[in-house]
């Protein structure tokens, strides 16, 4: 048998450069390879590396023509083009058939792009009937509304090692498939779904296999990069998170010996950058501690560089174990504050503190991290008042500010407090969606507060060597660091003149008409300086 998994294209305004290796399809080649050596399984990621294709606007997102109206090549822009990134559908199933596969896998891992996933069942199907399987984090949420295309023929749910194994066991054997635990398929017309089973346990599974991925694809600053997972799952019920549809309740994790000898083969194998791609990475303290110390002790004076690109949690941070993770190769630290009302806080039932922020921002800068903290904009039960605020602390400490914008994850507690999510809901379940509004804000309001936090981090960005400036000396400074940086300034003075904000066009500066200045203005006034992550102070005042 051979079985082919692949990683579709997307379609979206923008795309990220890192973070797109496969690592849960190349789990799946591993454990396949350890229980079903005889099958030969192929990864294709049909995604990273296949260029990108601007495409017309989907119908669903028309009304975001007027706020992404503009090719704007400032320092402030937010989106314009709404683009393929990836092999076109067409192409790929050519190369699928060309393997000729007896079995087709493929990933949906974000609800936001489960059209591309069918999209790519469907030209498959087109030219031979190989059967297609789906999988992901959208199926584990919406399984049926996968299992019911007619190019889907069979679904897997939640963690998909073992019902992988099992199924193409089953199908090796010709034995019935309604003992498979986790399968989704079709019998006479009807969908049928098993029940879930107990997933092997996280720490007997064999670590991912790069071998089909070039590792000249996957780059971290010119240097190869791959992802690690130390845990699965997370402890904590943050009502916006939909992590435990797929991993369920359990919080599983890898022994610090077991990792260890991950990371000595990884370096082995040539990979410079390790990106650990846990939701909860520091919770067992003693354990990330302990790996840490096995890091620094054979790993000191070598070409490695960790990160944990998928955010670490704060509330399981000190200053011991942030002098450890400097010492082991981490350079960056991405934390989350989300918000800084202990309101909406304890609403969401997220156990963080921004007492407990403040302290790790504070020992993660004297230990020299570069900083980006996220906010998350749009929240249900936030005010434009309490969005404000956040953005307001953020910009007064060494750090840069990651904003993102609230979308309703399906398959999480807090959407079931809305109505349920239809195709369209699902589909604009994406950050530059804005797709919620609420009594409390507008569209507009979230769309200047994303811009006014470029603009916070263009100021963070000016390098005053931990100086205290006013705005115009700052300004004066970005002048003449480069040509972007003057388009900067240029706008911004443009800004505070005309109380208008400009778009850079190639037909000039054209007003950017959603962005709000008396919103901007009022926080411009409530923050009145920003720090940038080297501790330089820029007051707007004075």
């Amino acid at each position: 048998m051979k079985l082919l998994l692949i990683q579709p294209p997307i379609q979206d305004f923008y795309d990220t450069e890192v973070r797109l290796q496969p690592l849960g399809l190349c789990m799946l080649k591993a454990v396949l390879k350890k229980h079903v050596p005889s099958v030969e399984v192929i990864v294709k990621d049909y995604h990273q590396g296949h260029g990108r294709k601007t495409i017309p606007l989907p119908l669903e997102l028309s009304y975001l023509k007027e706020y992404y109206a503009l090719a704007d090549s400032s320092p402030f822009s937010s989106f314009h083009q709404y683009c393929h990134f990836g092999a076109t559908f067409e192409a790929l199933a050519k190369d699928v058939l060309k393997e000729k596969p007896d079995l087709v896998g493929i990933s949906s891992l974000f609800t936001s792009y489960y059209r591309e996933a069918l999209d790519c069942a469907r030209e498959i199907k087109k030219r031979a009937p190989v059967p297609i399987l789906i999988g992901g984090s959208h199926v584990s949420a919406f399984p049926m509304s996968i299992l019911r295309d007619p190019s889907v023929d069979f679904i897997i749910r939640g963690e998909g090692e073992r019902p992988l194994v099992d199924f193409v066991r089953a199908l090796l054997a010709g034995a019935p498939l309604n003992h498979v635990p986790n399968l989704g398929f079709k019998r006479d017309g009807e969908l049928l779904l098993n029940a879930t089973g107990e997933p092997y346990p996280f720490h007997a599974l064999p670590v991912a296999d790069f071998s089909d991925l070039p590792k000249e694809r996957y780059l971290y600053q010119g240097k190869p990069l791959c992802f690690v997972t130390a845990t699965r799952g997370c402890p904590h019920r943050c009502s916006f998170c939909s992590v435990h549809a797929t991993f369920g309740k359990k919080f599983q994790k890898r022994s610090p010996e077991n990792i260890f000898l991950e990371i000595r083969q990884r370096y082995g194998e040539g990979y410079r950058v390790l990106d650990f791609e846990d939701d909860n990475l520091s919770f067992h303290g003693e354990d990330f501690k302990r790996l840490l110390k096995l890091i620094v002790a054979d790993f000191k004076g070598a070409d490695l560089h960790l990160l944990a690109m998928n955010g670490i949690s704060h509330l399981s941070l000190d200053r011991e174990i942030l002098q450890l993770m400097r010492l082991a190769g981490f350079s960056h630290l991405n934390i989350a504050l989300v918000s800084s009302s202990e309101e909406v806080l304890k609403r969401l039932h997220r156990p963080h503190t921004l007492a407990s922020f403040l302290e790790v921002v504070a020992h993660a800068q004297a230990l020299g991290f570069k900083i980006t903290s996220y906010q998350i904009l749009g929240l249900p039960y936030e005010t434009l008042d309490d969005m404000i605020q956040t953005l307001t602390i953020l910009a007064r400490l060494p750090v840069l500010i990651g904003v993102s914008v609230f979308y309703l994850t399906p398959g999480c507690p807090l959407a079931k407090e809305f109505p349920e999510l239809n195709e369209a809901d699902m589909f604009k379940a994406r950050s530059p969606a804005m797709a919620l509004e609420t009594e409390n804000f507008a569209r507009d309001d979230i769309h200047t507060l994303f811009i006014t936090a470029r603009i916070m981090n263009f100021l963070k960005g000016i390098h005053v060597d931990g100086q205290k400036l006013s705005l115009q000396e700052a300004l004066h400074i970005a002048e003449h660091q480069g040509e972007r940086q003057n388009l900067g300034c240029e706008i911004l003075r443009k800004l505070f003149e005309e109380r208008t904000l400009y778009a850079a066009t190639r037909h000039g500066f054209k007003p950017v008409h959603r962005f709000k200045p008396d919103l901007f203005f009022r926080v411009w006034q409530r923050t009145g300086y920003v720090v940038s992550q080297h501790g330089g102070c820029i007051e707007f005042f004075g």
